[in-house]
């Protein structure tokens, strides 16, 4: 098996900007969406996060949708959360990922069930987040099953990454907690959609203070909100989530509140961009709204001819 590293990985190493999206599986058979949104996203961005049943609810598999993916011109960043699987189950789905040409990997915990469509369901979480990474890249480094037991041959490499929340209370916590994470072996981490600019400038001055971003590549998390509802929505039914009300105030305002959630988008990146160090990239989560990614990378500049390597921090 030729051992090469993924086309993100090498974006990164190469201190270029990267830039990431999310597709969610259907909560059907037909891989007809996510390749649609494959083929629609694939000349914008690096990578492509697949996630695995977000917020708990059933859904076409991440490895199934990885692979969908992949054959139609994208790559993928293949999601594995702790919740539903135990150690066996982790490792059979990460060999089987491998073998299919998949190299992202992003270890999550994982909605809790009592959030999704199945409440009554039980939890596996053998392994938290901090585990799953550690072994994770066990498997890669040292060529050995969780257990210890030595691969002979044909171990998975997967360039690992994580997730940070820098809005969830308490807050000095959040930085304990991605460096932990970054301890255990995560190679690039992106974090929860940013709304509020002070508190991330803060969380980002906390991490670049204790050397995090010169060991991780941190891509900043966006999400385009199209109206003040969803974004009242996040800032209320969404666990250690943050929005401002001048955002929220903004979007009721609007005579379009598409192309004022497009406007706002924007502007968040443009700002990081110019005013907070240690960014690596940024990951653009829009939502059931794919379509808006390349205009909103193309007038916050971010596209390829316009994207100098990153300033070394």
């Amino acid at each position: 098996m030729k051992l090469t590293c993924s086309k993100f990985e090498q974006i990164l190493k190469s201190g270029r900007l990267a830039l990431t999206a999310e597709i969610g599986p259907p909560k059907h058979t037909s891989p007809e969406g996510v390749i649609s949104n494959a083929r629609l996203l694939k000349d914008c961005v690096d990578a492509a996060n697949v996630t695995d049943c977000q917020s708990a609810v059933v859904r076409m598999s991440s490895m199934a949708a990885s692979l969908h993916i992949l054959q139609n011109g994208l790559e993928p960043i293949f999601q594995v959360t702790c919740r539903d699987r135990n150690r066996i189950a982790i490792q059979s789905d990460l060999l089987g990922a491998y073998s299919l040409g998949i190299k992202n990997v992003l270890c999550l915990s994982g909605d809790h069930q009592v959030f999704g469509n199945h409440p009554t369901a039980k939890n596996v979480y053998d392994l938290d987040s901090v585990q799953l990474i550690q072994l994770t890249r066990r498997m890669r480094d040292e060529k050995l099953f969780f257990s210890g037991e030595a691969f002979k041959a044909y171990e998975p490499r997967f360039f690992v990454g994580a997730v940070a929340n820098p809005f969830a209370d308490p807050f000095e916590y959040r930085v304990d907690r991605l460096e932990k994470k970054i301890n255990a072996g995560a190679e690039f981490i992106q974090t929860q959609c940013i709304y509020d600019m002070e508190r991330f400038y803060r969380f980002m001055e906390m991490c670049t203070r204790r050397g995090l971003h010169e060991r991780a590549y941190i891509l900043a998390g966006v999400i385009p909100l199209k109206n003040w509802r969803a974004a009242r929505y996040i800032q209320t039914k969404v666990p250690g989530m943050i929005v401002p009300e001048d955002i929220i105030r903004r979007l009721k305002d609007a005579e379009d509140p598409k192309a004022e959630g497009l406007d706002i988008c924007v502007e968040q990146i443009q700002y990081i961009r110019e005013q907070i160090k240690g960014i690596s990239g940024f990951h653009i989560m829009a939502i059931n709204w794919e379509e808006a990614v390349s205009g909103i990378i193309r007038r916050a500049g971010l596209c390829r001819s316009e994207t100098p390597d990153k300033e070394k921090e």
